[in-house]
């Protein structure tokens, strides 16, 4: 789905897996476009791709809720997304997990992977006050303590979603601009949801959505 707002001089496109990540900035007017893709890689890169055919964009943030691989980042923080990967495209033997770039199967710094990264080009990380780290995008999201390990060893993340890798696929093959926000709702592995922070983390990334939407637009893109 697809909700416009008034026109701006540029046009920001936020797309979100879920409505209820960015349920405060669909309720307000912030002169962006709002595109609900759903849940996952395959959906994520359908409707991405899909919407940047139909429409000339200026920039692309995808805004959402994260799990963390490290008690440095505190549940509610919201952070940008430096660089990305999809962590589960591989080979797995006797509990060993290589990914398609270790056994050989895919360059690792063919376009657009750096070394087997997403990388986010972006000159917003040089004056943000948000931490930039590194993420990993799964197909499954486990309490496996198996895959936890796995993704420790093999990427050292230090946070995890179901959507990230596919924002930057696509937006670095298109030569488009984009953005990935991220709030902390819970660490990695843990499935009880009475520990989990995900009023709080939903909160806090629309105030920071605001925030990156209203610096952008005041600078007229020139970031």
């Amino acid at each position: 789905m697809e909700r416009k707002y008034e026109i701006c001089r540029m046009r920001i496109l936020v797309i979100a897996a879920t409505k209820a990540e960015i349920d405060p900035l669909i309720s307000g007017n912030n002169g962006v476009e709002v595109q609900i893709t759903g849940v996952g890689v395959p959906s994520t890169l359908y409707h991405l791709q899909k919407n940047l055919q139909q429409n000339a964009t200026d920039l692309v943030i995808q805004a959402g809720i994260a799990g963390s691989f490290t008690d440095d980042i505190e549940l509610g923080e919201v952070v940008l997304v430096k660089q990305d990967t999809f962590a589960d495209i591989g080979m797995e033997e006797k509990e060993n997990f290589r990914s398609i770039f270790k056994s050989g199967f895919a360059d690792k710094d063919a376009f657009p992977f750096s070394d087997g990264w997403l990388v986010n080009p972006n000159n917003i990380f040089t004056h943000s006050l948000l931490p930039a780290v590194k993420a990993i995008t799964v197909n499954k999201v486990s309490d496996s303590f198996l895959q936890k390990q796995q993704a420790i060893i093999n990427f050292a993340p230090e946070i995890e979603s179901m959507e990230g890798a596919a924002l930057h696929y696509v937006c670095l093959q298109e030569n488009i601009p984009f953005l990935q926000i991220r709030s902390i709702s819970n660490l990695i592995g843990e499935r009880d949801k009475s520990k989990w922070k995900l009023k709080e983390a939903i909160a806090n990334l629309n105030k920071e959505l605001f925030k990156v939407i209203e610096e952008v637009l005041s600078v007229n893109g020139e970031w």
